[in-house]
């Protein structure tokens, strides 16, 4: 695998069969999931779910990060939720555009904004989608 990393950390091995109509796993098997279109009713998630989660999650990371960078607690409660929204661009292509609801109780607000500012630098989530995705950030 080609690979501008210095350092691999981790590599997730995943397989899908079928598409967006498919089933999906994890080849330690802790993910195991049927997939099917958003909107069509029919059991199962769909890439945009899945993507949203793991984006959520990776910022709630770096945000941890950023807090034990200015040697603070990030509170127990903190929690992100992610919007994407799978649309057309003017061209007819499809594309996502991700909103983060950044949740951080019990903290000033200047505090709040600082700490998703930098988390928002770091999250290799966030690196992978600028000038890609639009993504706006949120704080509730």
């Amino acid at each position: 695998m080609a690979s501008s990393l210095e350092t691999v950390v981790y590599t997730a091995h995943t397989h899908v069969t079928g598409g967006r109509t498919g089933t999906g796993k994890s080849s330690d098997g802790a993910l195991d999931v049927t997939l099917s279109s958003p909107g069509s009713g029919k059991p199962g998630t769909n890439p945009e779910q899945l993507f949203g989660i793991g984006y959520s999650a990776c910022f709630i990371g770096a945000l941890n990060k950023a807090a034990l960078e200015r040697k603070i607690r990030l509170p127990d409660d903190a929690s992100v939720d992610a919007d994407v929204a799978l649309g057309k661009t003017a061209t007819g292509e499809y594309q996502l555009a991700v909103t983060l609801n950044v949740n951080l109780p019990g903290l000033d607000e200047g505090l709040k904004r600082e700490l998703v500012e930098t988390a928002h630098q770091t999250c290799p989530y966030s690196r992978m989608t600028r000038g890609n995705v639009e993504v706006e950030l949120a704080v509730v």
